[in-house]
């Protein structure tokens, strides 16, 4: 039994500005990681307000919760990492403590709320101020990748939202997703390799403006400023290029090699439906020899030159060719090579699958915006090794 207040702790301060005062020890219980437990704390009274206090509750970190930091830090990891059913199976087989799906739902995404206003009012001073340059050793490549990918949502979520056919709501939110890495060398065959655990994420349902915002303070954060070469990579999606020109201007801009391929095939295939050979044969003449050596002005003019009556596929046609063209100077691929760039967007891509999809596009899933945000927040912290850090914050408060 923890020892009743001294004299001198017999009063503390009230938010009234009053004097609230000792009254007894009161018990709480606690889940902990060894099991259940009973914690006595000291509670006060305010005789002004009659507002109730539990100090030791704010030291030992349970206010408002039965869980102990440790099974809240449980909570939060199995909570990011699977459904929140499976969370609770796994803190029942490997811990031997018994909590409900709704409890780690919960508390996972209490967490990771703390951690979206966190990052919000990171965001907002480095809007106000110029955020503080990393000290450290000069960085020969650093990438920013941005890509989006659909969540599956609750009905109030799209309301008034287009879906992607004519006449059909949205079924889904998009989530923009960043990552930052960097590059050192290139193998044996010359290709460039990314540095080992220097991948971090970023991500949020929120609109083009806001999530600029976030990438630029990621990027700032990583090193940008001592970069030697600065490079944007990405599909041809217009709000990837519009935050690259707005957040990092003069950073080398490299469209997705893959991506800009597979729109040559969806013309192909709209040329000549039914018939892959002569599908393989335009590719391999307007790919290879066009594509692949960045002579984007010929391509765009090959193009604009096929004969075509179908009004399908002349708007195809016009699509693709203003495509290409807007993104000339991103397709410069002989040069990006040259310069031991990478070309393609695997590293995002492969983010949306294992950062988002893997977690928030499971069957049967449907988010609100606030609970995917909140668990993209913590599956990010996670996996950029920040999560213990996160800990150690709350213990030094």
């Amino acid at each position: 039994m923890p020892p009743r207040p001294t004299q001198e702790e017999r009063t503390i301060a009230c938010p009234c500005g009053w004097r609230a005062q000792y009254r007894e020890l009161r018990s709480k219980p606690v889940l902990t990681v060894v099991g259940q437990a009973q914690v006595l704390r000291p509670y006060y009274l305010c005789p002004h307000c009659h507002q109730g206090q539990f100090p030791a509750d704010q030291e030992l970190d349970i206010a408002n919760t039965e869980f102990s930091p440790g099974v809240r830090r449980m909570q939060a990891l199995v909570g990011q990492d699977a459904s929140f059913d499976h969370g609770r199976e796994q803190m029942n087989v490997l811990a031997g403590l018994e909590v409900t799906a709704k409890s780690v739902e919960r508390t996972a995404e209490a967490i990771g709320e703390e951690i979206v206003q966190r990052r919000r009012e990171e965001i907002q001073q480095a809007a106000q101020l110029d955020p503080p340059v990393v000290v450290g050793q000069p960085i020969p490549v650093l990438y920013v990748e941005m890509d989006g990918t659909g969540v599956p949502v609750v009905k109030k979520e799209t309301l008034g939202r287009q879906g992607k056919t004519d006449g059909q709501p949205a079924h889904t939110r998009e989530v923009k997703l960043g990552c930052v890495f960097t590059q050192t060398k290139c193998d044996k065959d010359g290709f460039p390799i990314r540095d080992p655990d220097s991948t971090t994420y970023t991500g949020a349902i929120e609109t083009a403006e806001e999530f600029g915002k976030r990438m630029y303070l990621e990027a700032c954060q990583r090193g940008w400023s001592r970069a030697a070469n600065k490079v944007v990579l990405g599909d041809g999606a217009e709000w990837i290029w519009n935050l690259a020109d707005l957040h990092f201007p003069g950073a080398i801009q490299i469209v997705d090699l893959y991506h800009a391929r597979q729109h040559l095939w969806e013309l192909a295939r709209k040329l000549y439906p039914n018939d892959t050979a002569k599908q393989k044969v335009w590719m391999d003449k307007h790919q290879r020899h066009l594509l692949d050596q960045g002579k984007s002005e010929a391509l765009v003019l090959a193009l604009r030159s096929i004969d075509a009556t179908h009004p399908e596929v002349i708007e195809k046609i016009r699509v693709e060719a203003n495509y290409f063209e807007r993104n000339a100077e991103r397709m410069r691929y002989p040069r990006f090579r040259r310069l031991d760039l990478f070309v393609g967007s695997g590293v995002i891509e492969a983010g949306c699958k294992t950062v988002i999809g893997s977690r928030l596009k499971q069957s049967g899933m449907f988010w609100t915006v606030r609970g995917a945000n909140a668990i993209i927040a913590l599956r990010c912290y996670h996996l950029n090794r920040q999560f213990e850090d996160y800990w150690e914050g709350r213990r030094a408060a």
